[in-house]
């Protein structure tokens, strides 16, 4: 296993990390018994990084994680996330001081732990003072519930807000092949603080599996069937989209060749490229049983050329494909 600096933790952290969202429902199928071995076999092959949420399935990715690293818990690094996914509240979140108390604590219990590795502001709730959330945060921090902090989904100039309140040590954002668009601001912006970068959706969220054809549909309770229905967040549609999924096929069907041309699967391919950036401390994917966490591992200890890496693009390019979108992660 491949080991990186976790931002300025001090903690060094897997390149490749398991991502939990898909335990906690909306996204896909996964039994619980196979996510247990896979996390079993993954902590076997050096992976320690482990990312979940409150949001995913409010509490239940956390608890299938927390049951599955069980005694092994001090092996991990255990992300989770706050702030998103309340009924009662505008867009959905809520990241004020009363949350952040509240909210640390039912991730210790669903966890089953007494500290979090790393807690994240899951997207930024712009009607509470971001000065309030970061105080809270360090408060938590001074109580030994967490090690440290970060944000998922803000934009480079609230993270340049936060820090003036509190440092940020880790941030978690959207990057593969599809979508590249941090490579704009939050690249900077990490390497100008030495802030960690976590990458989720490496594998853009099935598409980079080669596993779907034209005729693939999502049930209705999976997030990407919203394809044309989510309004502002564009990312749906630029993936998913009735247009733009057929293109996005014929790129992936492309890309295998490259693959194959190192006897590498498509997702091995997918997270080489992920974590070649060196703003990139660990690429999330998630692993729904053992056989794709030996797939996953074996993304790392070979690289492609730059004459590869510049194939791909244009194959991108060929199709009618741009991967870095003029688009925030939202424009509300």
């Amino acid at each position: 296993m491949e080991y990186r600096s976790f931002g300025r933790t001090g903690l060094e952290v897997s390149a490749i990390g398991f991502g939990c969202w898909e335990i906690g429902g909306g996204y896909g199928q996964i039994e619980a018994s196979e996510f247990a071995n896979a996390v079993g076999r993954a902590l076997d092959r050096g992976v320690n990084c482990f990312d979940t949420a409150e949001g995913y399935g409010m509490g239940a990715s956390e608890r299938a994680i927390g049951q599955a690293l069980g005694r092994r818990r001090k092996e991990a690094i255990v992300v989770t996330k706050f702030g998103m996914n309340y009924r009662d509240k505008p867009n959905f979140r809520d990241s004020s001081r009363e949350r952040v108390l509240a909210s640390i604590d039912k991730s210790l219990a669903n966890l089953g732990t007494d500290w979090i590795d790393v807690y994240l502001v899951h997207w930024p709730d712009r009607l509470t003072p971001f000065e309030e959330t970061m105080q809270a945060l360090d408060e938590v921090v001074r109580a030994g519930k967490v090690r440290f902090v970060g944000v998922s989904n803000f934009k480079a100039e609230e993270i340049e807000a936060c820090m003036r309140v509190r440092r940020v040590d880790v941030v978690q954002y959207g990057w593969n092949m599809f979508d590249r668009r941090m490579q704009r601001d939050i690249f900077p912006t990490c390497q100008k603080h030495g802030i960690g970068f976590m990458a989720y959706g490496s594998l853009s969220y099935g598409l980079l599996t080669g596993t779907f054809s034209e005729a693939t549909s999502f049930a209705s309770d999976d997030w990407r069937s919203r394809a044309g229905k989510m309004g502002s967040i564009k990312l749906f549609d630029h993936l998913f989209g009735a247009e733009c999924f057929p293109r996005n096929l014929r790129v992936v069907e492309d890309l295998k060749a490259i693959a194959a041309r190192h006897d590498r699967s498509l997702p091995q391919l997918a997270l080489r490229w992920a974590t070649a950036h060196p703003v990139v401390s660990t690429a999330l994917v998630g692993c729904r049983n053992v056989a794709e966490v030996e797939d996953n591992v074996g993304a790392l200890e070979w690289s492609m050329s730059e004459g590869e890496v510049a194939e791909m693009d244009a194959i991108f390019a060929r199709h009618g494909v741009n991967p870095v979108p003029n688009y925030w992660v939202e424009e509300v």
